[in-house]
């Protein structure tokens, strides 16, 4: 069976590529790259367009949805100095204003290092990794193994996607959350910005999301294949819907 939502360590995962956190009232996302069509479009290359409003609908979707009262970004909220426009922070702005109790907080990335911050205007503020909010960091890379004792950590960059494999030579290619331990990857949440194809066996779980529903994958070829064929049937496995080890363990 498939869930609609995937509660873990208190937090909340969502299949729309976002996490909640309950406790704060807090939707945190990675990596939308606003700009980045624009980027491309400006290297003369045909890109498809619309996608800075169909990002901040998604994202005000979700915050309506959960009833949530701040919206932190992880990192690579603007993609390059090449889409930096006004029409770009005209609707950043015009988001932000119809939104005026919102509290939004965006974490530095790569990205945001080379493309700047977005004007003061459009009102979100940026800040240096990490940003802690009630047991929770909110970082936009973490490198390197981290200790077993610690906050929960949110994180995202690496854009990870799940390859999965079925009879048939069936392919699906998911963006999916990685869990291990306190640490959280999230999906890329932006609608053009590629992703990284990840290896099970150096997470905990993954969680495979279709857009509307998530799937635990643990590590293991057979799991693997099982997922696919249950993705591509549209049929429900219980061995996807829960973790053998408990939603909740880390």
């Amino acid at each position: 069976m498939s869930a609609a939502a995937y509660p873990y360590r208190g937090l909340t995962l969502l299949p729309q590529r976002a996490v909640f956190q309950p406790q704060t009232r807090t939707l945190w996302i990675a990596d939308p790259h606003f700009g980045k069509a624009a980027s491309f479009r400006a290297l003369g290359q045909p890109v498809p367009r619309g996608t800075t409003d169909e990002n901040l609908r998604r994202i005000g979707a979700l915050l309506d949805a959960q009833d949530a009262r701040r919206l932190v970004v992880l990192g690579d909220f603007l993609h390059g100095r090449a889409g930096r426009s006004q029409g770009l922070f005209a609707r950043l702005a015009a988001w932000r204003g119809a939104r005026p109790e919102l509290d939004c907080i965006v974490v530095r990335g790569n990205h945001d290092a080379r493309a700047g911050d977005a004007p003061p205007d459009c009102g979100f503020e940026s800040v240096d990794e990490p940003f802690a909010l009630e047991g929770v960091e909110g970082w936009h890379h973490v490198a390197g193994p981290l200790e077993p004792e610690g906050p929960l950590i949110l994180a995202g960059h690496i854009h990870p996607v799940i390859r999965l494999a079925g009879p048939g030579r069936d392919r699906l290619r998911l963006p999916c959350f990685c869990l291990r331990g306190r640490e959280i990857v999230l999906p890329a949440f932006g609608e053009f910005t590629g992703g990284h194809p990840v290896d099970p066996r150096h997470w905990r779980e993954l969680l495979a999301t279709t857009g509307t529903h998530l799937y635990a994958i643990p590590a293991g070829p057979r799991i693997l294949r099982r997922g696919a064929q249950a993705l591509r049937s549209g049929h429900d496995d219980d061995s996807l819907a829960k973790s053998p080890r408990g939603n909740d363990d880390p």
